[in-house]
């Protein structure tokens, strides 16, 4: 009855993974052709910004980057001081919308004055404001055009999305993410006044941190949709019953990824239902976690139906996961279809495949095997003779095809470097995949050994941040972390005491600890007199104040008041 319930369990999953074969293939000519779309060059101020073409002899590839400059900053002038939009609106914008001010600088007859020139242009020819908006939050000049109101061209018009962008901005999504979310749901951005806050602040009451629902409806905007999922809780209240943190999903949840709750649960239920204990599934995830969030658990039924299309009974099947758990990791099952692919090609009956694969299923898991044409030149033996030694000898597989030696030798520096190993058992704990690229990267971009880099992190911890958010602070600023515990901990002390920010403003902005003390000492102290000067608003973001170029800090921070030159020099000279 237990085979029968799981059959039945798995019929509706894999009748939908038909299109999996068992073997690897190489992929197509076709997938590996790419399209580029021709180059047209026209505008007219009706027209979206995807229509231009990029290398114009204006405003192209040869545009000086002060020509840049000086549009973005008559541009920022435009939606700041005459559109009235919000300082940090029209900052972000202004500098993330480089095909619009592309489009702005077609129309700038005289080079030698843009500013000018630019001015005078915006001064009567309003421009569509939600092009360089949804730019600016990380979409493509096509996705833009597709998702231009009509009838609109002031966002001030579309109050309701404007509010719900804010809500979700200032609750910590980056606005890149907010991009993402507009065009995959654009429905929550139609939500009623204070209607979206509550959604999301429903997420932290089922005991999740502020960081965790940040990732979490970032990756997942569908939640925002109705009320709190039903089908995310029931996953939640699964791994909860297998001994996880509330947070522990928040660590693997990708921008890059979509995911199923549905099947994620189904994923667990299998499991249970295979023979797992809660120990074993506990023990398997916390090894494996790529099994519920990469493809949903859906890997865990392509696996099941190829090894079922191979030959081999549900019963052999459930009994090769009770005895090999790691076998449903990704290396795993990637080395095991590769090994199954060369023992095909060199001519191996399925039902002797299937044999070795019940007989020799570790042997088939832990490497990863070279082609069966460079086997057979380097001993020069036929197909037949190889695959009859195969079958007399399986252990013969690893010394004659494993790829194992090569990677050794290229490895060996790395493996035997003390100070190596310890940066990568830091990196790893950080979530790092071990010997990936972006692994290989962190390590050249972190200075110190591993435990000076965990002493810095745990700094970070203890002065009140989520471990998860850390990490994820880490990974877009890494040079936090080249800097002493002494140095981490004064800025810290500096921001809370001195500055007046909380904490959390070093989430959304974590560059903010790779930054001097004489340049935030100096810049937040002219920020503090234009502020009691009634000059400046209060409570901007420290990104506004410390990420801007010295001339630009000027232009807004000094030149804004008669008397902030002098002020400005007396704060320099007062420096040590």
């Amino acid at each position: 009855m237990l085979i029968i319930a799981i059959l039945s369990n798995l019929n509706k999953m894999i009748c939908q993974l038909n299109h999996h074969g068992i073997f690897l293939r190489k992929p197509s000519l076709a997938h590996t052709l790419t399209f580029a779309p021709p180059r047209i060059r026209y505008f007219r101020c009706c027209l979206p910004a995807h229509c231009l073409k990029l290398e114009s002899s204006a405003t192209g590839s040869r545009v000086s980057r002060v020509v840049r400059t000086e549009a973005q900053d008559v541009l920022f002038d435009y939606l700041h001081c005459t559109r009235s939009l919000d300082l940090t609106d029209a900052e972000h914008m202004s500098k993330n919308s480089p095909h619009f001010l592309q489009k702005l600088l077609s129309e700038v007859e005289n080079e030698q004055d843009v500013t000018r020139s630019l001015s005078k242009f915006l001064r009567y020819n309003p421009i569509n404001e939600f092009e360089p908006f949804f730019e600016s939050l990380g979409l493509n000049p096509s996705e833009v055009s597709a998702l231009l109101p009509r009838n609109l061209i002031f966002l001030s018009d579309d109050c309701t999305m404007i509010e719900n962008y804010r809500v979700l901005y200032e609750y910590g999504i980056a606005r890149s993410r907010i991009g993402r979310m507009y065009k995959e749901v654009q429905a929550i951005f139609r939500c009623d006044f204070g209607v979206l806050g509550s959604k999301v602040r429903a997420y932290e009451e089922l005991g999740l941190s502020r960081s965790t629902v940040i990732k979490l409806v970032s990756c997942c905007p569908r939640l925002l949709v109705g009320g709190v999922n039903s089908e995310f809780v029931m996953v939640l209240d699964r791994l909860r019953g297998l001994g996880f943190e509330n947070d522990w999903i928040g660590a693997y949840l990708s921008g890059k990824s979509s995911y199923n709750w549905q099947r994620m649960h189904d994923t667990i239920d299998f499991l249970e239902k295979v023979g797992y204990s809660e120990e074993q599934m506990s023990f398997l995830f916390k090894t494996y976690p790529e099994l519920l969030f990469e493809s949903s658990g859906k890997k865990v039924y392509v696996l099941v139906g190829r090894l079922l299309k191979l030959g081999l009974k549900m019963k052999e099947v459930l009994s090769l996961f009770l005895q090999n758990p790691k076998i449903l990791s990704k290396k795993c099952a990637k080395n095991l279809w590769q090994a199954v692919g060369f023992l095909f090609e060199i001519g191996m009956e399925v039902e002797d495949i299937a044999s070795m694969v019940l007989s020799h299923v570790q042997l088939l898991c832990s490497y990863s095997l070279k082609s069966p044409e460079t086997v057979l030149k380097s001993l020069k033996v036929g197909r037949e003779d190889l695959c009859q030694f195969f079958k007399e000898d399986p252990s013969a597989l690893l010394s004659l095809a494993s790829k194992s030696k090569t990677n050794s030798m290229e490895h060996a520096t790395f493996h035997n470097a003390s100070k190596h190993f310890e940066k990568t058992t830091f990196l790893l704990r950080l979530g790092y995949v071990e010997n990936s690229d972006e692994m290989l990267k962190a390590l050249k971009l972190f200075r110190g050994r591993g435990d000076q880099l965990q002493e810095r992190f745990d700094c970070l911890v203890q002065a009140g941040l989520d471990c998860n958010v850390v990490s994820n602070m880490i990974k877009q600023a890494p040079s936090v972390l080249n800097q002493t515990k002494y140095v981490i901990e004064k800025k810290i002390d500096c921001l809370r005491n001195c500055l007046g920010y909380p904490l959390q403003s070093v989430v959304a902005f974590p560059s903010y600890l790779c930054y001097d003390m004489e340049r935030i000492d100096l810049r937040f102290s002219m920020y503090a007199w234009l502020r009691d000067k009634g000059a400046a608003k209060s409570n901007l973001s420290l990104s506004t104040i410390l990420a801007c170029s010295d001339a630009r800090f000027v232009k807004y921070f000094v030149d804004v008041h008669p008397e902030g030159p002098a002020q400005w020099e007396r704060l320099r000279k007062s420096l040590p």
